[in-house]
């Protein structure tokens, strides 16, 4: 099949395809992944302003299966790590919190293994 000049600028002229929706609906909004953490973020900071809740912090690691490597100090697997949406201190006790929309096996997987590796229970909004 062969295509002629004007066919070939035509083509070129044509609108990019529009960006690739989230695979569960979620829209980034600000610096967040969804509409609902961005609100959630602007409720905790609320919070922080009225003394409610003290130390916050967004987007916080914690491992939860370090990097593997053989006794040669190559490369077997790398970490495997979950980024809480906001950790931050209430009446003494640090809350680590994550806003879900859908609950992936991925996450499931993640919440559990923070429950056995580090002692903490996630508090889903």
């Amino acid at each position: 099949m062969t295509m002629t000049i004007d066919e070939f600028k035509a083509l070129r002229a044509a609108p990019a395809s529009p960006k690739k929706r989230n695979k569960y609906g979620a829209k980034k909004t600000g610096d967040h992944a969804s509409e609902k953490e961005h609100e959630r973020a602007n409720q905790l900071k609320l919070m922080q302003r009225a003394g409610l809740i003290s130390n916050l912090r967004e987007q916080v690691k914690y491992v939860l299966i370090p990097t593997q490597r053989d006794p040669q100090g190559n490369l077997l697997e790398k970490e495997c790590s979950y980024y809480a949406d906001f950790v931050y201190d209430k009446n003494g006790v640090t809350v680590v919190e994550d806003t879900k929309g859908f609950r992936t096996k991925e996450y499931t997987i993640k919440r559990k293994l923070m429950l056995h590796v580090h002692g903490i229970s996630i508090k889903e909004i």
